[in-house]
């Protein structure tokens, strides 16, 4: 078990912090229309479990993975900085990993696509059939999760003693982001912080996060 006072996690979303813009919403507008955003309006009301909103909505892209993989590569957009951010990661021997509301399919594409590897990451799988995409979740003990998905990977981190650092973008980023030691925010996360009155590091783009981490101690 790591030392609570050396080993640093570094948790991050995917969509939207590491990436400009949501490649979920990017695949579902394209595949599917714009009739899914219902939905989203109740899942972000509460309305509606992470799990079921994913499933729900991934289940009308009826698209062979090929063409989704292509459509990935050529308009996912990563935020400026990653590369620099992982290195600062290996350098201070911060341990990284990303814990993504989105999809694993994707995800893998576009770190392959980057030229990075040994990536840790843990997202929605997808199982590609012709009458939809069947998704689900796995918390970190492997069993099926409706909801609290990203807590409880921050939970598990915790418990294994690492001090975590968030970084994030969405209301869905909060509770976890809430847990941990340090959070690095934008967008509706920083609103959430602000809120709440929270302690918190807005930043613009991951070379802000970068210099951000070469700091802590």
């Amino acid at each position: 078990m790591p030392n609570k006072q050396s080993q640093i996690m570094i948790q991050s979303d995917f969509d939207g912090t590491l990436t400009v813009g949501d490649v979920s919403f990017q695949i579902l507008d394209e595949f599917t229309g714009t009739s899914w955003r219902t939905l989203l309006d109740d899942y972000m009301q509460g309305k509606m479990s992470v799990n079921r909103f994913n499933s729900a909505v991934f289940s009308r892209v009826k698209t062979d993975r090929e063409i989704l993989d292509r459509f990935v590569r050529e308009n996912a957009v990563i935020r400026p900085g990653f590369i620099e951010l992982l290195d600062v990661c290996r350098e201070r021997n911060f341990r990284f990993f990303i814990v993504s509301n989105g999809m694993t399919f994707y995800i893998d594409n576009i770190l392959k696509m980057m030229g990075v590897q040994n990536i840790e990451f843990a997202a929605a799988h997808a199982i590609f059939r012709p009458e939809g995409v069947e998704s689900w979740y796995e918390g970190p003990d492997g069993q099926k999760v409706e909801e609290g998905f990203k807590e409880s990977y921050t939970g598990r981190f915790i418990q294994e003693g690492y001090r975590v650092v968030y970084l994030g973008n969405g209301e869905s980023d909060f509770a976890p982001a809430s847990m941990c030691s340090h959070i690095f925010s934008i967008d509706n996360l920083t609103k959430c912080c602000q809120r709440a009155g929270v302690a918190h590091t807005p930043f613009i783009d991951l070379h802000d996060i970068a210099r951000g981490l070469k700091l802590l101690s």
